[in-house]
Order: C-alpha cells, then structure tokens, then sequence
C-alpha cells in the first residue's frame, strides 16, 4: 500500500526545506549586530533592550523578514523589479513592520512624540532584512543552491 498526500503537504514539505536551506546564509553575528544597531543605539528603546524577551522578539522579526523577502526574490527572475516584488508581499511586509512596532510600543514608553520615530525604526529594520534575504535568495539561484 501506498500512502497518500495531498499537494498541500508537498508543497509545505518543499516550502520547509527551501526555508531551512535559506536560513543557513543568516549569520547570527550579523543578525545581533542589527539588532544591537537598530534597537540598542537608540534613545527611544535602548532601555528596552535589556529585556531579552524583546531581544528574541526582533530576531524572530528579523528572520521573517528574511524569509519573505527570500520567498519573494523569485519573481526577479522573471524581469519584475525589486519594487514590484515588494509591492506584491506588501500585506505581509506591513504585518510584520506592524507587529514590531506594537511588541515595542506595548513593551515601552507611551510617549506619544516617540511613536513616529520608533515606526520609521521598525520600518527600516524589516525593510534591511528583507532586501537581504532577497539578495541572498537570488544569490543562491544564481549559484543553483536552491
């Protein structure tokens, strides 16, 4: 007898093992640098970094974002621009800005004249890590690793 699947398992088997296979081009150096740069630098959370729940909280953000601009990165070989393929996973990209920005706004100060500023940081930390899961996925195609 044979066991039967159904595509959806296929396809998350295949998802899984192209995620597992990206995951190892993050360098966790790399990743708690950014960390440290973008959230450990700032006036506006550097208090907040000594908690490592919210340490953990942007790594993981950081990984997603990795992983979705990684997934995305596909598109670029067939001719669309990096714009049009961040635009494409704009819902995505946006949950992940938006969760971030909430965890440390829940998690932080309530000044409202540090909301703005705190977005813009959430914003082009997900921002950094999704072009570089990009790059780093379309280096891998290039290279045939996938």
């Amino acid at each position: 007898m044979t066991v039967i699947t159904t595509f959806d398992e296929k396809k998350r088997e295949k998802q899984i093992k192209y995620e597992r296979s990206v995951l190892r081009e993050i360098n966790i150096k790399d990743l708690k640098e950014k960390v440290a740069r973008y959230f450990g630098s700032s006036h506006l959370t550097s208090s907040m970094m000594m908690t490592k729940g919210i340490e953990e909280a942007c790594y993981d953000v950081a990984i997603e974002a990795f992983l979705l601009g990684a997934n995305f990165s596909k598109f670029s070989d067939y001719g669309e621009s990096k714009e049009s393929i961040k635009n494409r996973c704009y819902e995505e990209d946006k949950h992940l800005k938006d969760t971030l920005f909430h965890f440390l706004l829940y998690w932080g100060s309530e000044e409202s004249s540090k909301n703005e500023s705190l977005l813009y940081l959430c914003e082009q930390f997900v921002d950094d890590w999704w072009k570089e899961g990009f790059v780093k996925a379309n280096k891998r195609r290039k290279l045939r690793l996938h």
